[in-house]
């Protein structure tokens, strides 16, 4: 019955943009991906390619983005960040900062089948430096999980710690190694320690001691670490105040967080910043596309 509405909503004489919001916000994606094969067998026509061409704008993104399963997603976004006509730097991070190794591992198989490239070489070729060189570590998802050894706690702060003051090129290396490769348990451990240590919190060590994108992604890694959905909350609040909506940023974020954490996130935006996020995407944004990224966020009763 899905399929058949869009269907009617996509091919008749002007485009029903309501009921490809109501239909497609409203599922979840493994519901999504059945729809499409139904309107393949129904229509002997590709649901994505029809809403690329029919749609238009970033409202053509919101609902093409709805239509890839999560890892499709992040490798689409990914080539795109890499493969575009500047690197967006940003989207590498908030993507490989943040996801586990099953997650990396299923976006390498996307990318590859997706593009019939591999994603490490792609980012060898696109980045520099040690912020390639982080990426390339946490693109192999090779994370340690659910592990953790108080007793190395304290040497591994220690080293955290001389990578600070140092900044040699063999620190930077031994900091990211830690970074990308121990549990989040241990690393939970290590920046307590690393406190005790210095009197200093990790994130404004980092700050103080390195600068540019390899800073920002050992940021966002710490701060995943602690706590993913207050990640996001900030990285939506500041898409959405700090660069006059950065839409691409606020799309990927509400779509591949739609069924993880995005109601977590929700939470911490408005425990932060005192408005909801529904509040402020109302706020800045207008038309169809505002009514699909407000469906996909949803709110409650006092956000309207």
């Amino acid at each position: 019955m899905d399929a058949q509405l869009l269907g009617g909503a996509l091919q008749g004489i002007s485009c029903e943009k309501d009921v490809l919001i109501d239909i497609l916000t409203q599922r979840c994606n493994s519901q999504r991906v059945m729809i499409a094969e139904a309107y393949r067998d129904m229509y002997g026509r590709d649901l994505i390619t029809d809403l690329k061409e029919n749609l238009s704008h970033h409202f053509k993104e919101v609902m093409v983005g709805l239509m890839y399963p999560p890892a499709s997603y992040d490798a689409h976004e990914l080539w795109h960040a890499l493969k575009g006509a500047d690197t967006e730097e940003k989207c590498l991070i908030d993507i490989l900062a943040s996801r586990s190794n099953m997650e990396i591992f299923q976006i390498k198989e996307a990318y590859l089948m997706q593009y019939n490239n591999d994603l490490q070489q792609d980012i060898d070729s696109e980045t520099s430096g040690h912020f390639r060189d982080t990426l390339m570590n946490l693109a192999q998802g090779t994370r340690m999980e659910g592990y953790a050894d108080p007793s190395t706690a304290a040497q591994d702060a220690m080293i955290l710690w001389e990578a600070c003051q140092q900044k040699t090129g063999e620190h930077k290396n031994m900091l990211q190694m830690i970074l990308c490769n121990k549990s989040y348990q241990q690393l939970w451990m290590v920046f307590q320690e690393f406190q005790n240590i210095s009197g200093q919190d990790i994130v404004d060590a980092i700050n103080e001691c390195y600068d540019g994108y390899f800073q920002e992604l050992l940021v966002a890694i710490v701060l995943c670490v602690r706590d993913k959905p207050s990640y996001f909350a900030d990285r939506l609040y500041n898409a959405i105040h700090d660069f006059g909506f950065h839409n691409k940023t606020v799309i990927r974020i509400l779509i591949a967080r739609s069924e993880i954490d995005l109601m977590n996130i929700r939470q911490r935006y408005k425990e932060r910043y005192g408005k909801s996020l529904f509040h402020d995407i109302k706020h800045f944004a207008s038309g169809h596309y505002e009514s699909a990224l407000l469906a996909i966020c949803a709110g409650d009763a006092e956000d309207y």
